[in-house]
């Protein structure tokens, strides 16, 4: 699946855009870290869950659970929420 990634961890990948593969969101991520070591815990904290500047829209809906189900065919957009004043 295609996978949007923020500029914030266009470091690790060097590319916006990056094919994953994974029957969850989980996997994905997983996948993406195997592919790019480290980045998934700039998304995902020690307790496993989702960091909260972080945000997980697959086909333009927001997923909050790591065990969402994805398709090969879905796209994966991930934002990190910006902040400051």
């Amino acid at each position: 699946m295609q996978v949007l990634i923020p500029t914030s961890l266009r470091s690790y990948t060097r590319d916006s855009y990056v094919a994953a593969e994974g029957a969850t969101l989980d996997a994905v991520l997983a996948a993406l870290d195997r592919q790019y070591p480290g980045i998934r815990f700039r998304m995902i904290d020690e307790q496993e869950r989702m960091r909260a500047h972080m945000r997980f829209f697959v086909n333009g809906q927001q997923v909050r659970d790591l065990a969402h189900p994805l398709r090969p065919d879905d796209a994966l957009a991930i934002v990190q929420a910006l902040s400051g004043g």
